[in-house]
């Protein structure tokens, strides 16, 4: 086979390129396609994993459960309330600036169709919440690609707080110093990539980020990403606390960065305990492993509130609006 003159380009580069292009797509509309055998799959195994961890530790992991008062458990699950309306707070004004005229409640109802999702996988409850605001609100909600877009600020703004607390990995998972510099130079670039897209005008797509492009509207969007941030921090910190494990503040951020970055993959309800493990095993595994569960089940009972919430509302505007147009009717001559 004769080889390439020197200087020359690899004849086979483009062809290359070409199949790890379509190997890419490929995988990712597999992954589309069987999301939720993948989860149940991921679940299944997570939770092997852990029960062969916590193998000769039941004791301890039992102890540590019932380590927490119930006020703990109360004021965990309320946080989570917390940061689940401020995120939708900030979707709202993303949505709002963007030329959405949804009215807030309708919003927060469809807010609630994430954390029903959220329980099988991540972007399955994004998907989740988009599709729910489309068909309650089809004419004064932004198209699909606009909605999209419209949470990439927010996931900006929470990528940006992740690489700069980033530092709180590199002890517990044996990191390089410098990783976490590079992160957030990626981070930073990205944003101000973001911030050029949002002046372009002529696609669906970047409406969504107009929410950038204004200083009063950022900061706003910022506010509320922090108040849902810190609340998910202190739920850590609490929790470990009251199992038993001696955390700081900085443990506490690690493990949300570990739950936010394991949510990504199809991994289940398991990935509270599969985080907490993963950074604070040292300390003691079946108390760690009892945190990540009281996380998980905390952070769904809030969630579910934040649903129920949302069903009765829904309910209660549905026999409203009936309860008007039998009144109308009644009325008519």
């Amino acid at each position: 086979m004769a080889l390439p003159a020197a200087g020359s380009e690899p004849v086979a580069s483009p062809r290359a390129a070409g199949r790890i292009a379509t190997f890419v797509r490929r995988l990712r509309a597999f992954a589309r396609r069987r999301r939720v055998p993948l989860t149940i799959v991921g679940s299944v195994g997570t939770a092997a994993i852990l029960a062969v961890v916590l193998a000769g530790r039941r004791h301890e992991f039992a102890t540590a459960l019932s380590g927490p008062s119930w006020w703990v458990l109360v004021v965990t699950a309320l946080l989570q309330i917390v940061a689940l309306v401020s995120r939708s707070e900030a979707w709202h004004l993303s949505i709002e600036v963007a030329g959405g005229s949804v009215k807030r409640r309708v919003l927060y109802r469809a807010s609630s169709m994430q954390v029903l999702g959220g329980l099988l996988n991540a972007q399955l409850g994004v998907a989740a919440r988009i599709a729910a605001l489309r068909r309650s609100s089809p004419t004064v909600s932004p198209q699909v690609p606009t909605l999209i877009a419209a949470e990439f600020p927010i996931i900006a703004v929470e990528g940006l707080l992740a690489t700069l607390t980033s530092f709180t990995l590199v002890g517990p998972l044996g990191l390089p110093w410098w990783l976490p510099l590079i992160a957030v130079a990626i981070v930073v670039t990205a944003s101000a990539g973001m911030r050029r897209l949002a002046l372009s005008t002529g696609r669906e797509l970047w409406k969504g980020l107009a929410v950038v492009r204004s200083a009063g509207h950022g900061s706003r969007l910022i506010g509320f990403v922090l108040i849902a941030v810190f609340a998910q921090i202190v739920r850590n910190w609490m929790l470990l606390h009251a199992v038993g494990v001696h955390a700081s503040i900085f443990d506490a951020v690690a493990v949300l960065i570990a739950v936010v970055t394991l949510g990504q993959l199809p991994v289940g309800p398991g990935v509270g305990a599969a985080a907490a493990v993963l950074i604070l095993g040292s300390q003691g595994v079946a108390a760690a492993a009892a945190a990540g569960l009281l996380l998980t089940v905390t952070g769904t009972v809030g969630g579910l509130v934040f649903a129920a919430w949302a069903g009765g509302d829904h309910l209660w505007s549905h026999s409203r609006r009936a309860g008007l147009r039998r009144a109308r009717r009644e009325q008519a001559p």
